[in-house]
């Protein structure tokens, strides 16, 4: 059995695919994942035993911008280099998790009639994953809500594929591995804090800037980005920072007591799936299509996170904001309750046998 996985552009279009990746590759399938070789996509793959096949790939902006003149041909000729591989490939089935690299991709799935099946993790979908649609067979969904922007009869509420380093993560071992790398008291809570897959700079800068009252109550685990470490901050005391956790992650977030985070919709299925209270501080809708801020609002009416508006944050404010949020743990905790987490992983692995027998 061979199956193709296609998404790019964010981590949050990336390990969806390698956890549905990681239970495959144990049943023997063959994996290949078609992407841009310059994107996050064949960072996140290196050392797995799967066949990357890199495509020209390019953004479908809503924005002006004079590379919107360009890259209509680089997508046109990734759809043609997409087309070779699929053609060799022959696989049964393609997983799309969107992504503007994805869509020349499915359209060269579709025109060779291999079935596509598409997973959108936001409310709302992007515009890859509305193009794609007419060509797939199946749409996993995160949440029921999103059922309506898509035919009822292809959807499938699935949740996210979490990783094996999620699903084995021990709170214990990740408390104790910190410890390791700077003692704090064992009745401090532990404050975990990420921007996002890419970091980011407006977010680590708020933090920073309300840094000391946060460590006066919490030990602060930060995840910066790439390039993000402030080197002026090494040996803060209750203060870690790490550009990005991969095999540790799971633990680290399992012994979190608290989060702040952004609210792309792939991080906060894994935080629900460990029932942990959080605060939100949305992408803004001018460096977004607004997904996140969609994301952050559903989350604060299901009463699972507490929404800082970042234009809103000034010095102190972040602070401000967490404590609340520490104050009112519980009742995040309790409404979270009601969230049962699945076996994704599972589910859309029997999907993808399912529909490779021409279901």
């Amino acid at each position: 059995m061979k199956v193709a996985f296609t998404g790019g552009g964010t981590a949050g279009h990336v390990t969806p695919n390698l956890a549905l990746i990681e239970r495959l590759l144990d049943d023997g399938v063959d994996c290949f994942y078609l992407g841009s070789k310059i994107g996050i996509e064949s960072q996140l793959l290196e050392g797995r035993d799967v066949t990357f096949c890199s495509i020209a790939s390019g953004k479908l902006r809503r924005y002006f911008s004079w590379e919107n003149f360009v890259d209509p041909f680089k997508i046109i000729w990734g759809f043609f280099q997409a087309l070779g591989h699929m053609y060799r490939i022959k696989p049964q089935v393609l997983f799309s998790k969107g992504g503007f690299v994805a869509v020349p991709v499915v359209f060269a799935a579709g025109l060779l009639r291999i079935p596509v099946i598409i997973h959108e993790s936001d409310l709302t979908p992007g515009l890859a994953n509305r193009l794609s649609a007419p060509v797939s067979v199946l749409v996993c969904l995160n949440f029921d809500a999103s059922v309506k922007y898509f035919p009822s009869k292809k959807c499938e509420v699935t949740g996210t594929p979490l990783r094996e380093v999620l699903l084995r993560a021990d709170a214990s071992r990740g408390r104790d591995w910190l410890q390791t790398l700077r003692a704090f008291k064992p009745e401090t809570p532990i404050l975990l804090i990420s921007g996002g897959s890419l970091g980011s700079r407006s977010l680590n800068e708020l933090v920073r800037e309300d840094l000391e009252l946060l460590c006066q109550r919490f030990f602060v685990v930060h995840l910066v980005g790439r390039g993000g470490v402030d080197e002026t901050r090494l040996t803060d005391q209750n203060y870690l920072q790490f550009e990005f956790l991969d095999e540790r992650f799971g633990d680290v977030l399992a012994c979190a007591d608290l989060l702040v985070s952004r609210a792309g919709a792939n991080a906060l299925y894994e935080h629900v799936s460990f029932h942990k209270p959080q605060v939100l501080v949305p992408l803004p809708a001018a460096a977004s299509r607004g997904d996140q801020l969609e994301n952050a609002a559903f989350f604060e009416q299901k009463g699972y996170a507490v929404v800082a508006p970042q234009e809103s944050l000034k010095a102190g404010d972040l602070a401000a904001v967490v404590e609340r949020a520490w104050g009112a743990r519980e009742s995040m905790i309790s409404a979270m309750g009601h969230f049962k987490k699945t076996d994704s992983v599972q589910i859309i692995v029997d999907l993808i046998r399912d529909y490779s027998r021409g279901r």
